[in-house]
């Protein structure tokens, strides 16, 4: 069983940059992989970015590319993703998951067994 708690949401300008934080509790297995996903009002939760726990392989969402970074701290059992240059559209509920790693599969939600609570981010402009 893993349980995984989001933080570091908030209110930023256009602009600006935030730093999420995913913290699990559990084993997270080598064969692991951890997403990151959004769902803003209205629309379906979409893939933001993801990493392969073992080989620390990334998967970014076209949207995101460039702008937003994932990493992980073995040590510390956390995933990150760091947000720059965030616009108004990047606003959404952020939901942190996990999940065993599936080549390809990295991006669909119905690979991911476990999920967080969610932490907002909104972005004025």
């Amino acid at each position: 069983q893993v349980q995984l708690v989001e933080s570091g949401g908030g209110l930023v300008q256009a602009g600006g940059s935030l730093r999420l934080s995913c913290a699990a509790s559990g084993r997270i297995f080598s064969g692991y992989a951890m997403g990151w996903f959004r769902q803003a009002p209205g629309k379906e939760r979409e893939f933001v970015a993801a990493i392969n726990w073992s080989d620390r392989t990334t998967y970014y969402a076209d949207s995101v590319k460039g702008r937003f970074t994932i990493s992980r701290d073995n040590a510390k059992n956390t995933v990150y993703l760091q947000m720059n240059s965030l616009k108004p559209e990047d606003a959404a509920v952020y939901y942190c998951a996990a999940g065993y790693y599936t080549l390809g599969y990295t991006s669909h939600p119905s690979n991911y067994a476990y999920w967080g609570q969610g932490t907002q981010v909104t972005v004025s402009s």
